[in-house]
């Protein structure tokens, strides 16, 4: 089984947001507006995802 991984961007700021989004946003390992991190494809890191979707962008790697 093969770790796959999957390129993120933060494009909307969690300012303002609930709580658990801003977890998730930090749980991502995101710091800061525009930057792309690089996570496993995991189902928690997916649920994550999920949960901020209109927050982040998916990039195609």
């Amino acid at each position: 089984m093969s770790n796959t991984t999957i390129n993120i961007k933060l494009i909307k700021s969690s300012i303002g947001r609930i709580p658990n989004h801003k977890k998730c946003v930090k749980g991502l390992g995101f710091r800061r507006l525009n930057q792309t991190v690089s996570v496993e494809d995991t189902p928690s890191n997916r649920g994550m995802i999920n949960k901020i979707r209109d927050m982040v962008q998916i990039l195609e790697s």
